[in-house]
């Protein structure tokens, strides 16, 4: 029998008078209901000063005697839910770098996947909240990374703490104020233009597919052109116009790189992704173009980089450290220690009332046999 309001409010503070502390989702079962509806009860409750709202938790309030509670929480039964566009190429490694934090920590993950459909992201968010999430790992699926004019204005209206993965918001954006952690694919791509540029390589192309990292490779590269002084080369055509399909994209792309080099304008390319390098060298070298003697390559990504016949050069996103540093901020958002550290550390470095964090993680680059390393060493 569901008991009425009046009664599970009654019940909700016999239990945190008894206990001093309890998750959200731990009382909602000692009391069989959702964790939707027990939300509800503890705002309406909190707003009476009867009990106090910590994050993932209900607390009796300050200044009534109640038992001592913990700097940070226990994480048992503690459940954080994750919404990535795939499990596929790059999120497997940041969805097991999370997945490993969480455990670790004697919570659990759990998924939603958007695969890119409008209006999934928050679709998924709000059934992992209905099925008892107390925080949220976010990777909406921004076409650029980030949000345009007026989009993403929900991931900043959780009541739970969010943390945006592999995803920024620009300046003055409600998103911006969130906590993120994501790769710093502009240091990767500036790293691989200094990489070239110490090869002996002045005048180095970008070919990158349209992609949410797209934006971030192209400013990378730019300002270590510029930083560097070297010789401006002409954009490629997909940077204009995107193709109309696959095979136009390798097409065009393959048309680029073997006129620059045929002019002398271009010396070494950057390519995004190491999948995409898989495919153009060989048509590279059936133009006659060398790699790389003609032409010195890094790839972007390193998912199968090193698994080429000719073994590529690349830089590589720590994806695993990603997934478990957003997992980590998340945790200590909802008050809860690492393991092995003390509980009062949780508090003081990402408890909910500390400043929010942006993340940046550096790529590390990967030096193999396609940008010419080896010869010139």
């Amino acid at each position: 029998m569901r008991l009425h309001v009046d009664r599970r409010h009654e019940r909700v503070l016999e239990l945190v008078r008894e206990r001093g502390s309890l998750r959200v989702v731990e009382l909602a079962e000692e009391l069989g209901m959702s964790a939707v509806t027990l939300r509800r009860d503890v705002e309406a409750l909190a707003a009476q000063g009867l009990v106090e709202r910590l994050h993932g938790a209900v607390v009796w309030p300050s200044g009534r005697p109640r038992p001592a509670r913990p700097a940070a929480l226990p994480a048992a039964g503690l459940v954080v839910g994750m919404v990535v566009p795939t499990t596929e190429y790059y999120y497997a490694d940041v969805v097991h770098g999370a997945r490993e934090a969480v455990e670790a920590a004697g919570a659990r993950l759990t998924i939603g996947l958007s695969r890119y459909l409008p209006g999934e992201d928050a679709a998924q968010t709000r059934r992992l909240l209905s099925t008892g999430a107390d925080g949220l790992l976010l990777t909406p699926s921004w076409e650029r990374g980030c949000p345009e004019p007026g989009e993403g204005l929900w991931t900043a209206e959780q009541e739970t703490p969010v943390v945006l993965v592999e995803r920024s918001a620009p300046l003055g954006h409600p998103a911006a104020r969130l906590d993120r952690v994501r790769s710093d694919h502009a240091h990767g791509a500036a790293e691989a233009v200094a990489h070239l540029a110490g090869l002996g390589h002045r005048a180095i192309a970008l070919a990158v597919q349209d992609s949410p990292t797209a934006p971030r490779l192209r400013a990378g590269y730019r300002a270590a052109v510029q930083a560097l002084g070297l010789t401006p080369v002409t954009a490629s055509p997909l940077d204009g116009i995107p193709p109309r399909s696959e095979a136009d994209r390798f097409e065009r792309t393959l048309e680029y790189l073997c006129e620059g080099v045929a002019s002398g304008d271009v010396t070494a390319a950057i390519v995004h992704s190491d999948a995409d390098a898989i495919v153009l060298i060989p048509r590279l070298q059936a133009r006659g173009v060398r790699v790389p003697e003609d032409l010195a390559v890094i790839a972007y990504d390193d998912e199968v980089a090193g698994l080429a016949d000719l073994p590529l050069t690349a830089v590589a996103p720590d994806k695993h450290a990603v997934g478990a540093a957003a997992a980590r901020l998340l945790l200590s958002r909802l008050g809860v220690a690492e393991p092995g550290a003390g509980g009062a550390g949780a508090e003081a470095e990402g408890g909910s009332r500390a400043a929010r964090r942006h993340l940046d993680i550096l790529p590390a680059l990967r030096v193999r046999v396609s940008c010419g390393a080896e010869a010139a060493s």
